[in-house]
């Protein structure tokens, strides 16, 4: 499983939040699928890039993460490398483009269902609760600490910080 960070807690939200707000969206396209989404947020590269970049192997990101290669550096590589700084790993890679992870599943909301891992409302449900559980995950002075800093950020910048916190807050 994932290893827990803040940095793939927020990737995950702010991906949701895209895909929410009407990013486009189309899981057979390696720019901006879901992993494809994740890694725009992570990496700051358009859909356009990381297409260029995934067409330096062939495969979808399940297969490339599965043959990664640290070592030769290869552009698709970093790319994946990005997703497993991140605390991926290619398991979870896999899961996250088929939307297929059981630990992540059974905390949806409304209990274990199977998602459809081209539908967007299902893509966002499902980053949004794996975001949760990478919450939970961290130690939680961690979470405490993180959450201060959003409330002061918030105030500093005038706007109202939200009433409802991550799950495990």
């Amino acid at each position: 499983m994932a290893k827990p960070t803040r940095e793939l807690a927020d990737a995950l939200r702010a991906t949701a939040l895209r895909l929410q707000n009407g990013a486009h969206y189309a899981w057979g396209h390696h720019g901006s699928c879901n992993c494809g989404h994740l890694l725009q947020v992570i990496t700051r590269l358009d859909e356009k890039e990381i297409l260029t970049y995934a067409h330096t192997a062939p495969g979808e990101w399940t297969e490339l993460a599965a043959e990664y290669c640290g070592i030769t550096q290869a552009s698709v590589s970093l790319l994946v490398k990005k997703l497993m700084e991140a605390g991926l790993t290619p398991t979870d890679i896999h899961h996250l483009e088929y939307l297929t992870d059981r630990t992540i599943l059974e905390r949806l909301p409304g209990g274990f269902r199977w998602l459809q891992r081209n539908k967007r409302e299902d893509v966002v449900v499902y980053m949004e609760t794996f975001a949760d559980w990478i919450d939970e995950q961290l130690p939680p002075n961690t979470l405490q600490q993180w959450l201060q800093e959003i409330t002061e950020q918030s105030l500093a910048a005038g706007v109202t910080p939200p009433e409802s916190l991550p799950a495990g807050a």
